[in-house]
């Protein structure tokens, strides 16, 4: 191994490490917790080198939401490739997207409600973040329902399940009746196909 193969290797580790301990950090104690002055503290490096990776803290957040859109499509793709049946992918879809906003609150306030800096729905949107989407429009396609474009179906589906679970976690839904709404959002928005596919 080249001495510049095992920098960037050693770069590529502390950038992970940066990342996944401002994500715990985020988890344990939410993101005003998270300050370049505590992540350096905690990684046992200096800020000069955690600037060196990340410009700021709105670079973290973007990392993390980059990460975790990755892990919210395989999530995704897990779900729906264990189901059988159109109706039956479209509910594990729905209830692996709320699992996952429930587990992850800070990753997922990364990805959709802090300003991490990324473009969403434009040209330029980064690969993970098209994935997250693509792995919604996937299963979604096939209920959009005649005459609808599957995108744009895809968005108001997605717009529902992200109101779910934002509006679920403030407390402003009770939790008791989570698993309701998801069956009731499916049944309404997702099942414009015959009986038998239920």
């Amino acid at each position: 191994m080249s001495v510049q193969e095992r920098k960037e290797r050693e770069r590529a580790v502390r950038e992970r490490l940066i990342v996944a301990t401002a994500r715990e950090l985020a988890e344990r104690q939410g993101w005003e917790a998270v300050t370049t002055r505590r992540l350096a503290e905690r990684i046992e490096y200096s800020q000069p080198v955690l600037y060196s990776h990340f410009r700021g803290k709105r670079e973290i957040i973007g990392a993390v939401a980059l990460e975790g859109a990755a892990e919210l499509a395989a999530s995704l793709r897990a779900a729906t490739s264990a189901a059988e049946g159109t109706r039956a992918r479209v509910t594990a879809l729905t209830r692996a997207y709320l699992d996952f906003a429930a587990r992850n609150p800070a990753v997922y306030d990364a990805m959709f409600q802090l300003d991490g800096g990324l473009p969403f729905a434009h040209e330029d949107t980064p690969q993970p973040l098209k994935e997250g989407f693509a792995a919604l429009l996937e299963t979604l396609t096939d209920v959009a329902g005649d005459g609808v474009e599957p995108g744009l179906f895809t968005e108001v589906f997605w717009a529902s399940l992200h109101g779910l679970a934002t509006l679920t976690r403030a407390g402003r839904l009770p939790a008791a009746d989570a698993a309701r709404r998801a069956e009731l959002l499916v049944a309404r928005l997702a099942s414009p196909g015959p009986p038998e596919e239920e």
